[in-house]
């Protein structure tokens, strides 16, 4: 039996985030993906007709990654999310550290990266996830000192797990994916008075 369409375009992207990764977007011909799969360069356009076409659907799965926690605060009261909000970044940082080979294809990659930026889907998605985020920063049912410490926690992850290569120098990356939980789980501590 065949696999089905869903499952290699899958192993489309999965390969191809190899190879990207191991030699980099430029370096990268579609006839080597072809043939890490297995599959004719037909069979691969039957799913990809440009190169820029897998790594915008490799970005998007970046994108998926951040809607996921998002989707979880969605209804919550403005209580409830605070209450969740550590456990919902805790998540992300989990997610961050399974995918890490997507945030690696960025760092290697950063001028194919520039060649998606004015796509309409890349757009459309970076324009709604951020609008998520600017909306449940700036609801004023949550007090202004919560929010400060919620947006501050995002950049306490995000910065040291999704930074520039080489940031931490080699650096193990759940020993740096710990220290980063460390610092949002303080920023999102109350003070004592």
């Amino acid at each position: 039996m065949s696999a089905s369409p869903t499952s290699t375009r899958e192993r489309i992207l999965d390969v191809a985030l190899e190879l990207f990764n191991e030699q980099g977007y430029d370096k990268t011909s579609l006839r080597q993906i072809a043939e890490r799969l297995g599959v004719t360069k037909a069979a691969l356009y039957y799913h990809f007709a440009r190169k820029e076409d897998i790594f915008l659907e490799l970005h998007l799965r970046m994108h998926r990654l951040g809607s996921g926690p998002l989707e979880e605060l969605d209804g919550l009261g403005p209580d409830e999310t605070v209450a969740a909000w550590p456990r919902v970044l805790d998540a992300f940082v989990e997610q961050v550290i399974a995918n890490r080979d997507l945030f690696l294809l960025h760092q290697r990659n950063e001028n194919a990266f520039k060649q998606i930026l004015d796509d309409e889907r890349h757009r459309a998605e970076n324009e709604d996830m951020e609008e998520r985020v600017r909306a449940l920063l700036a609801d004023p049912a949550i007090p202004l000192e919560q929010r400060v410490r919620m947006a501050c926690s995002i950049g306490a992850v995000l910065i040291p797990l999704m930074g520039a290569r080489g940031m931490f120098g080699d650096a193990d990356h759940d020993e740096v994916a710990g220290y980063a939980r460390a610092a949002a789980g303080d920023i999102l501590r109350r003070p004592r008075q």
